[in-house]
């Protein structure tokens, strides 16, 4: 690809871009963002990004599919308003036609802005040298080496930069940096929301592996050995009462919740989704399952695991014995 500035050459040739014009509903505006830029200049971390934002993510989509895509978009339940299409210096061949269907989504009331990714040559050979990648363009250069593939790229890229409505250059810029960034030119305005897990388990059917943070709640008494409750669940009041009446108890609940505070605080700040808290008494039945829906309940109830957070809780080991 190299410019995405207006052309109606596609249109006048009758390509499939010119054929057609997505149907958009004014009432509920439709928005495109074209992520282009350098090879190794932060592409694929954008995509992510914009996902988890919310935008549907497609990869070097041929520009003649790019309006039927919003249509299918408007079509879906729910409908898919916000897109974010990654094209990199593979699509030139496309050029003519993303130009034309650019143009007709502005001309159909679709938000169309171009994202455009940069950093310096040094920074890029050094990423291209840790991720020991062949650059796209630098078998087709003279000599073969990576920076005359880069040197190849500016040039054909540079009108695109032109044209681009955002350019940011990630050269000094850190994941995190980049993602804050990109939430602010991107987001809607409102944080994302962290999704928090809380899964109770069973210390002897092992720990569960995707665990960011184990809570063991073994110190307090079981349950299992009051003949009333043994058959019961952490899920059933008098459980529950019993459990968090404990000596201990509320005092581990309330620590729980404080470092889960400090934690998601921080999980926010390095733009990380999500977290799943673990909480383990020995078969997962009784306190593990009691305190892990106290905890959530606590998380959740009024908002408290942050704003927008969405809170679930799973037991993992409850009626396996």
């Amino acid at each position: 690809m190299t410019s995405v500035e207006s052309s109606s050459s596609a249109v006048d040739r009758g390509s499939p871009a010119g054929r057609s014009q997505p149907v958009v509903n004014a009432d509920r505006p439709v928005e495109v963002v074209i992520v282009t830029g350098l090879s190794g200049a932060g592409r694929g971390t954008a995509a992510r990004v914009l996902e988890d934002l919310g935008w549907y993510v497609a990869d070097n989509l041929p520009p003649d599919l790019i309006g039927r895509m919003v249509e299918l978009g408007q079509s879906a339940d729910p409908p898919i308003r916000k897109f974010a299409l990654v094209m990199d210096v593979r699509s030139r061949f496309f050029t003519g036609d993303l130009s034309a269907v650019l143009e007709q989504l502005r001309g159909a009331g679709v938000r169309t802005r171009v994202l455009f990714l940069e950093a310096s040559d040094d920074v890029l050979i050094r990423r291209f040298g840790f991720a020991r990648r062949r650059h796209p363009l630098q078998s087709e250069s003279a000599d073969g080496t990576l920076s005359a593939g880069l040197a190849a790229e500016r040039t054909r890229l540079a009108s695109v930069k032109t044209a681009a409505d955002v350019v940011i250059d990630t050269t000094a810029l850190s994941v995190h940096q980049l993602h804050r960034k990109l939430e602010e030119a991107y987001g809607d305005g409102t944080p994302t929301a962290l999704q928090l897990t809380i899964q109770s388990f069973g210390f002897k059917y092992g720990v569960p592996l995707d665990a960011d943070m184990v809570f063991d709640v073994r110190f307090l008494p079981n349950p299992h050995w009051v003949p009333e409750l043994r058959e019961l669940t952490g899920q059933d009041a008098v459980v529950s009462e019993y459990v968090l009446s404990r000596p201990g108890a509320d005092d581990y609940l309330r620590t729980c919740r404080h470092l889960l505070d400090l934690t998601t605080d921080g999980y926010r700040q390095e733009g990380k989704r999500y977290m799943t808290v673990a909480v383990g008494c020995t078969g997962g039945k009784h306190r593990s399952v009691a305190l892990a829906e106290a905890l959530g309940e606590l998380l959740g109830a009024a908002g408290d695991a942050g704003p927008a957070d969405v809170v679930r809780v799973v037991h993992r080991d409850l009626g396996r014995e």
